[in-house]
């Protein structure tokens, strides 16, 4: 069984929840304090209870000569008068109770002590009923503390004397209480006071110590938001020498992020070496390719339009050369697009009617796909926006092209045009099955397909979106996507529109 209760275990769990989501200044500060809370309560408590101690061992020091002043030699009466007499010596409030045959048969106590103005004190009588406790004190001389009611704790002594009777000699513990507890209290408020001053300079002390972590971390922060995905990228970012002094914790932190950004550098840079040949590699291919293809097409269609009938297969395989050169042709096209775009070679810019440039996009995508319904929706003001016309032709065409191949025949698909406060807005929406989940953060990748075999029944060849992605981006605009079963939207947003009346 566990030694600590569940109710117990709460606000260490609370305190450890608490701790887990603050800041390391913050935990440290409260470690801090807890340390130095612990610390004075440590020291107070062992200072309070050795001032009580010494409290208690000075009214046991006035309890001795008291109980020992008179009636402790045969021949010498233990009492005088008619009931137990006050020693001098003793404070205001003290109590002399007279024991015989185990009952308190007399008391007396002390309203004013003895001075050097007044050596004659004030005695008054007291209940016996108040402090018949007294009679339970073991007669030995030995001091002990006694709870006597609506008076309070006493210091208490009882000692038998020659003739059999028993005295005891009380002594009011009030005074050390009260110096007990002003000390408590002078305590908390210098506590109170020291932690409130503790906070304020570790606070100060810890955040200048960590000063430098949190250079570290600016650095860090610094290469996150870098492109390190794409282009060339030059990572010159780098930890202060001041902050890689290996003497140090936060030194060899920074010392490492240092070494690991030189290798992730090294390493970007070799990637983009490679890309850049990659790329060169597909221009100029690409570039040559374009000739020998026109040159074969060519040929094939002069071979099938000779004046000699040819045989019904030879003139089949003609077509098809035709048509795989043509689809190669334009293979070869994208391909050199996305390469000139890589390259960062800058597109014509001049005003495009785009409202005009959409009616003429959807309306071949009706001629190539008769089978869909589409619709068109257009404001009532003709949208211009500064950019090459047949590239964003090209955008247009792609993504109509992406949902008559990507949905079922029957399916409605929707242009919307429009204007918002910044950016002109293409939407192009159809009602198709949608595209999965886990292929969306990469339909704008090169040669990504969300369905293999009716990409290449339709002649797809994964390049549709990725020049999509990489025109828009060359006209400094955003497209996005936004599908689920039975609706799919592609968002093309352009900046820097006008409007015509």
């Amino acid at each position: 069984m566990s030694s600590n209760p569940p109710s117990r275990r709460r606000p260490l769990r609370a305190a450890r929840r608490w701790l887990a989501g603050r800041s390391l200044r913050t935990r440290l500060v409260f470690a801090l304090l807890a340390l130095l809370a612990l610390v004075s309560v440590a020291i107070g408590g062992l200072t309070t209870v050795a001032l009580r101690h010494f409290l208690i061992d000075r009214l046991d020091a006035q309890l001795a000569p008291a109980t020992a002043m008179r009636g402790d030699r045969p021949g010498r009466p233990a009492f005088p008068g008619d009931g137990p007499g006050i020693p001098p010596g003793l404070p205001s409030g003290a109590v002399v109770a007279e024991i015989t045959d185990g009952r308190v048969t007399s008391a007396r106590t002390l309203t004013r002590s003895v001075s050097s103005a007044d050596p004659f004190p004030d005695e008054q009588s007291v209940a016996v009923g108040e402090v018949a406790v007294l009679a339970d004190l073991p007669v030995d001389a030995r001091p002990r503390t006694v709870d006597l009611g609506d008076r309070g704790d006493y210091r208490a002594v009882a000692r038998q004397y020659w003739d059999g009777r028993v005295r005891v000699v009380a002594i009011p513990l009030s005074g050390v209480q009260e110096t007990v507890w002003a000390l408590v209290a002078a305590q908390a408020g210098v506590a109170a006071v020291g932690l409130l001053l503790a906070g304020v300079a570790g606070a100060l002390i810890v955040r200048a110590t960590l000063r430098p972590l949190n250079r570290v971390a600016a650095t860090a922060t610094r290469v996150t938001e870098l492109p390190l995905d794409r282009g060339e990228v030059a990572l010159a970012v780098r930890v202060p020498a001041a902050d890689t002094d290996p003497r140090t914790e936060v030194g060899q932190v920074g010392a490492a992020l240092n070494r690991m950004l030189g290798h992730v550098a090294d390493a970007l840079t070799a990637r983009q070496a490679s890309e850049t040949r990659v790329r060169q590699f597909v221009a100029d291919a690409s570039h040559e390719l374009r000739t020998p293809l026109a040159a074969i097409r060519g040929y094939a269609e002069v071979a099938r339009r000779g004046r000699d009938e040819v045989p019904a297969d030879v003139a089949h395989a003609l077509r098809r050369v035709e048509s795989e050169s043509t689809r190669m042709t334009s293979l070869v096209d994208d391909l050199l697009l996305l390469a000139r775009l890589d390259t960062g070679r800058p597109l014509a810019v001049e005003p495009v009617d785009l409202t005009a440039l959409v009616v003429d996009a959807v309306s071949d995508a009706h001629v190539a796909g008769p089978e869909h319904r589409w619709q068109l929706e257009l404001p009532e003001v003709a949208i211009r926006v500064p950019g090459d016309a047949a590239r964003l032709h090209q955008v247009v065409a792609n993504l109509l092209t992406n949902a008559r191949v990507h949905t079922p025949p029957g399916s409605t698909v929707t242009t919307t045009l429009a204007v918002d406060a910044a950016s002109a807005v293409l939407i192009v929406a159809d009602d198709g099955p949608g595209v999965p989940v886990e292929l969306q953060p990469e339909m704008f990748e090169r040669f990504a397909r969300g369905d293999s075999s009716r990409s290449r029944a339709h002649g797809s060849t994964g390049l549709g979106l990725a020049i999509v992605a990489a025109v828009v981006e060359a006209h400094h605009g955003t497209v996005g996507v936004d599908s689920r079963p039975g609706r799919t939207l592609f968002t093309v947003r352009l900046p820097n529109p006008t409007a015509d009346a």
